[in-house]
């Protein structure tokens, strides 16, 4: 549409998991302008009580609002899984989440399916429900990592650590003979060589931001809000360390992008008053 608004899409995460997300973003749908948010400053997520969730996830979409987005993509599983349901009912744009889409993906794949993702997340069954919802005689096996974030967010993909406590995590998984891996966060397809790795060849990976990418655009069409025209660069702002965000993001972009600093306390402000964006 020529006519169509140049609103962004908004992309939000706890930090540099939801970067994946973006990358298909941007492959899929290579006319749409992103707003990209990471909650460095309160990651990691997947430990923290649905209430916790709840209001970050209200925050951040109403600072999202203020910059006026046309559709909001939760990169991040575990808001996905805590939140989104009923955010959903409170805001006036499109909300999509990781875990159905994911779910559809796995059941196309394999019976036998193994979920890690974190604590937060396993806990909520969301993927459990979403799978066996769609298909009753699957079989899920879920894994809590609550180390991956953490070793993510500090750079730490190639340390040795990383590799034993990949296996421990993946090894309950190997035992059952799962045909299928859902990464059930957006952090995890960044440890894919280490997963690799580990993991028979046969099993299938699953990445969730490349079905929720297919599901924003059929998103957009039906609403009638995709863009035929060029993209604008994409916004990156963080709650935390910007420089700090910059460096890490740039072994996955490509470049090192230009980020700036969005306090959580700004975050909540437009919350409670509805304060413009930046």
């Amino acid at each position: 549409m020529k006519d169509a608004p140049l609103n962004r899409i908004g992309v939000f995460d706890s930090g540099v998991g939801g970067l994946t997300v973006l990358k298909e973003l941007t492959q899929q749908l290579p006319h749409e302008s992103i707003l990209y948010f990471g909650d460095t400053a309160r990651l990691p997520y997947g430990t923290r009580s649905k209430a916790e969730i709840l209001q970050f996830v209200r925050e951040i979409l109403t600072w999202m609002e203020s910059c006026q987005v046309k559709m909001v993509i939760m990169a991040c599983n575990t808001s996905s899984a805590l939140a989104l349901e009923e955010v959903r009912r409170e805001f006036p744009f499109p909300i999509l989440g990781l875990i159905l889409p994911a779910a559809k993906a796995a059941i196309r794949q394999g019976q036998r399916v193994g979920v890690i993702a974190t604590p937060a997340t396993v806990a909520s069954q969301a993927y459990r429900r979403a799978i066996l919802e769609i298909k009753q005689d699957v079989t899920v096996w879920q894994v809590g990592c609550p180390e991956f974030v953490p070793l993510i967010e500090a750079g730490r993909i190639h340390d040795p650590y990383t590799y034993e406590v990949t296996y421990n995590y993946l090894q309950p998984l190997m035992e059952q003979d799962i045909d299928t891996l859902i990464y059930g966060c957006t952090h995890y397809p960044h440890l894919a060589p280490v997963i690799r790795q580990i993991l028979p060849p046969t099993v299938r990976l699953v990445n969730p931001a490349q079905y929720v990418a297919q599901a924003a655009e059929q998103e957009l069409e039906l609403l009638g809000l995709k863009r035929d025209f060029p993209a604008l660069p994409t916004e990156f702002y963080v709650s935390g360390d910007a420089e700090q965000f910059a460096q890490l993001s740039q072994r996955w972009l490509g470049f090192c992008p230009v980020v700036q600093q969005v306090s959580v306390d700004q975050v909540a402000f437009s919350y409670s008053v509805e304060s413009t964006c930046p």
